[in-house]
């Protein structure tokens, strides 16, 4: 009889979709060789625009890495938009017939403690580090009724984080092809989200509600402190200057 662990054909997708974003891969591949789905098959999906500097690491047995050129953007803020659009993309053209799950993870991020099957559903969300204590009005919802990911005041439970999605195949699929079809009526109306793809993600999740919840043990940032709450980091943003790695304010 074949084990769970037989039956989890275990892919990672990462983003990283700017250039300058290329020098967090090391640490976040080799935090991720440690700690993510240690001893499942994996694929890394890279998306970059400049492949050549792409590092090199040493993967584990039945980890693979694959690196998809996209092109070049002068806004940090068109990165974010267009990433539903990679994850509808790749799933539709590379992962249907290759893979059970998917995540999609900022890549400047590193892995500090064990990431593993207990992560796994059929739709899977992160409570975003910044909001897990706030009250929901106070959420940075879009408020604005005519865009698509607009939130009543009265609605909403949490605040999601954008830098980690997952799931079975065909649900991420589901998220990412209505979130992508979203942005795009807004981009006809000449209006953005308040935060681009995430402020989406959160409509989504409203009437979409994620099978699996993940808490900020799996969406931390360094520059926080360790509280009460969170007494285990398993996934953090690392510390960075902004004004160096994206192309615009």
């Amino acid at each position: 009889m074949s084990s769970d662990k037989d039956q989890v054909r275990q892919v990672l997708g990462i983003m990283a979709s700017e250039v300058r974003y290329t020098q967090f891969l090391k640490y976040f591949l080799e935090s991720a060789e440690q700690q993510y789905f240690v001893g499942y098959r994996v694929r890394y999906y890279i998306f970059t625009d400049k492949p050549e500097e792409i590092p090199l690491v040493k993967l584990g047995n039945e980890r693979y890495l694959t690196v998809i050129k996209v092109p070049s953007s002068n806004r940090w803020q068109e990165i974010t938009l267009r990433r539903m659009e990679k994850v509808e993309k790749l799933i539709e053209s590379l992962l249907a017939n290759e893979a059970d799950y998917v995540f999609s993870l900022d890549v400047d991020t590193k892995f500090y403690g064990h990431w593993g099957a207990e992560s796994l559903g059929r739709l899977v969300g992160a409570i975003h580090p910044g909001y897990y204590k706030t009250s929901r009005n106070q959420f940075p919802y879009e408020r604005r009724p005519e865009s698509h990911a607009f939130i009543p005041l009265e609605e909403g439970d949490y605040y999601y984080g954008g830098a980690v999605i997952g799931g079975l195949v065909k649900d991420v699929l589901q998220l990412a092809k209505t979130c992508r079809k979203q942005l795009e009526a807004d981009a006809a109306k000449s209006i953005e989200a308040v935060w681009q793809e995430e402020s989406h993600l959160n409509k989504y999740f409203i009437y979409n509600k994620p099978s699996k919840l993940l808490s900020p043990e799996y969406l931390w940032q360094d520059l926080k402190a360790k509280t009460k709450e969170v007494k285990v980091i398993r996934f953090s943003q690392v510390i960075k200057n902004y004004a160096a790695v994206r192309p615009n304010p």
